[in-house]
């Protein structure tokens, strides 16, 4: 399935679902910026054919309408939507990147319907307490997040320029953020189909306007709407030891913060590590 959701307030969602619709429910979360096509290569999709994966991308971003203002628990409400409109009473959800912090808000607030999450290299809250937010942070992003500490018109100057030049040539995202890959996060980024897939996701985010990626600037930027103290259920937390996208204080505040986290921190991995992590984390998500 392909197609649109309505929410009762009157905005359209595109989301997209794929494998078994009888199989257990995984809702993928995309990253900043992102799209429902950037969540996982096909053929790891395809490793798992007994699993339903869904995925949406949230306002703002492809084919949905922006939301302004929205924090990030608004995600739990457009994610209750998606679920219900197919069909799906309780799902687990695993989020990547600035997806994660999205998975958090549907554990904190959709408790009754959440099996299980998994947040892979997440953002911790900005005004997390003792956390110092931006130390081990590549330029790319500190440019990016200081820039959404000023104001949504100055973000907007710097990613509204820069989403039309993605648009035109995903590869220049690619390009900007090379200052901040590992080692290893390179290798996994030069994968044919990791390449393909990253060049898909960006062209269709960024499609219609750069307001899904200012908004998640934004949102990452501001008070989530919850606590993750406050998150009962079990949550999976998988970080890269040499990540400077989300530098790994944010795992270590968030795996202390959130009383039923399972830590991993993997050694040598980055940012993009994540996604070569996928099927073992998708493995102990669906264990339970």
């Amino acid at each position: 399935m392909n197609g649109k959701v309505r929410t009762p307030d009157g905005r359209t969602l595109t989301a997209q679902d794929w494998g078994d619709p009888h199989g257990r429910a995984v809702l993928l979360l995309h990253g900043t910026p992102g799209s429902r096509l950037g969540v996982a290569p096909a053929e790891v999709l395809a490793r798992w054919p007994g699993v339903r994966f869904f995925a949406y991308d949230r306002p703002g971003y492809g084919g949905s309408d922006r939301a302004e203002g929205r924090d990030v628990a608004h995600c739990a409400r457009d994610a209750a939507e998606v679920a219900d409109a197919l069909g799906i009473r309780s799902f687990a959800v695993l989020g990547r990147s600035g997806g994660g912090a999205h998975a958090l808000a549907c554990a904190a607030l959709l408790p009754e319907r959440i099996t299980g999450t998994a947040a892979l290299v997440a953002t911790a809250p900005r005004d997390g307490a003792g956390l110092d937010w931006f130390e081990g942070m590549t330029p790319y992003n500190v440019r990016e997040y200081s820039l959404a500490l000023r104001g949504a018109s100055v973000l907007a100057a710097s990613l509204v320029p820069q989403a039309e030049a993605i648009r035109a040539d995903p590869s220049r995202l690619l390009a900007g953020i090379a200052e901040g890959l590992s080692p290893s996060d390179a290798q996994v980024v030069a994968d044919p189909a990791v390449r393909a897939m990253l060049l898909a996701n960006y062209r269709e985010a960024l499609a219609a306007s750069a307001y899904g990626w200012i908004d998640d600037c934004l949102a990452l930027s501001r008070p989530w709407g919850f606590d993750p103290a406050d998150i009962r259920g079990r949550v999976l937390l998988w970080h890269g030891a040499e990540d400077t996208f989300s530098p790994v204080g944010h795992f270590h505040w968030l795996a202390h913060r959130i009383p039923s986290a399972e830590a991993v921190l993997a050694e040598g991995a980055g940012h993009f590590g994540a996604m070569a992590a996928f099927d073992s984390v998708l493995e102990r998500l669906l264990a339970g």
